[in-house]
């Protein structure tokens, strides 16, 4: 027998709203469900599946739900402000090259797009000042054979070409590290850690590493370090023009969404938490660098509040990067990169993305993450 065949229901949001149009129980007959009239009742389904739809959306962020975010406005640099904003390493920004997209933050920090920088000044300057540029890792777990070898190749072709970088590898097996031809100039260097049992353990445990490392030997041989996520490879020139004292990564899902929107940390008791009012832009904790300095305090910022987190029984919703943005909002970072410098393919095609430096690798989590 065909479902509802025998009592003929009518399912939410048909015509007649959802009643038993045949053998409807003589008992109650005529009172509306919920003690509602049946208008409001069907009103209220209505309300329901927009809800639930919306939220599908939201959370598998199908393609409709990413078309609609591109109307979203991302405003302009001030034309008063742009001729004042200058970079330590390319000088005078272009913001004029770039009229679709915001190129500076309301704190006058550059947000760095192509087209709005000479990369070859840059190169020029960072050579200039005989610069050693760190870039920090994590491979534990699967995470080693997954995605390590490509990163370190991609590096190799993309990131900091021609100047002096030093490698730093932190992994649970630091004899499965793959061997990988370095250029002049470049060095590898690899540190044990100890592999925790949560894959959330593991993403808040390295900022109390870094900050161990910052203030040791990475430190004394490092003028800037970046701190990137493994999980991902180089597809386009990744150069000086990322540097600065305090730099932070654009979020390429969420770099249109309203303030209201965007997921910090809202537990009120967590160390992380942003209220609505508070917050600038949604950063990515796959891509942060800075000098030694700062990047001693931002680190010593994250340890210190997932330890009062751990305390109260909390555990911020996005780990290391609730307490990373928390960090940004109170400690405003110098320069920003737009998405082109992380960018992810599952997000469909995007104008303003001129030349993405950075890509997400597929994320295998069930297998990495085992």
């Amino acid at each position: 027998m065909a479902l509802g065949a025998e009592r003929r229901v009518s399912w939410p949001g048909s015509h007649g709203g959802c009643r038993e149009q045949e053998g409807q129980s003589q008992r109650g007959q005529g009172k509306p469900t919920w003690g509602l009239p049946r208008v409001k009742r069907r009103l209220l389904w209505r309300f329901f599946l927009a809800a639930f739809g919306f939220l599908g959306l939201y959370y598998y962020r199908f393609s409709i739900l990413r078309h609609i975010e591109v109307s979203i406005p991302m405003g302009t640099c001030p034309t008063a402000l742009m001729p004042l904003l200058r970079d330590n390493f390319t000088g005078v920004l272009r913001h004029w090259a770039r009229p679709d997209v915001l190129t500076c933050t309301s704190w006058g920090a550059p947000i760095i797009w192509d087209d709005t920088f000479d990369p070859h000044v840059a190169e020029q300057e960072a050579r200039r000042q005989n610069l050693t540029i760190g870039l920090t890792v994590f491979a534990v777990g699967r995470y080693l054979e997954k995605y390590l070898e490509h990163f370190l190749v991609s590096a190799e072709q993309h990131f900091m070409v021609g100047q002096n970088v030093v490698y730093y590898v932190f992994t649970d097996r630091p004899e499965a590290v793959p061997y990988v031809a370095l250029g002049q100039g470049r060095r590898l260097r690899v540190k044990p850690v100890q592999r925790e049992r949560r894959w959330q353990d593991v993403s808040m445990a390295r900022m109390t590493t870094l900050h161990e490392a910052l203030g040791g030997k990475l430190g004394q041989e490092a003028d800037y370090v970046f701190c990137l996520d493994v999980d991902q490879y180089f597809t386009g020139n990744f150069g000086p023009e990322v540097l600065a004292d305090l730099v932070a990564q654009l979020h390429a899902w969420h770099y249109r969404w309203p303030r209201w929107l965007l997921p910090y940390e809202r537990h009120k008791r967590s160390a992380a938490a942003l209220s609505l009012s508070e917050g600038d832009f949604y950063y990515h904790a796959a891509v942060f660098g800075g000098n030694v300095a700062e990047l001693l305090k931002l680190t010593a910022h994250c340890v210190t509040g997932q330890q009062l987190d751990r305390e109260r029984g909390i555990e911020a919703r996005w780990h290391d990067e609730s307490h990373l943005n928390k960090f940004f909002w109170l400690n405003k970072p110098t320069k920003l990169l737009s998405p082109e410098f992380c960018w992810a393919n599952e997000i469909d095609w995007r104008a303003e993305i001129h030349h993405p430096r950075l890509l997400w690798a597929p994320k295998e989590y069930t297998v990495v993450r085992n």
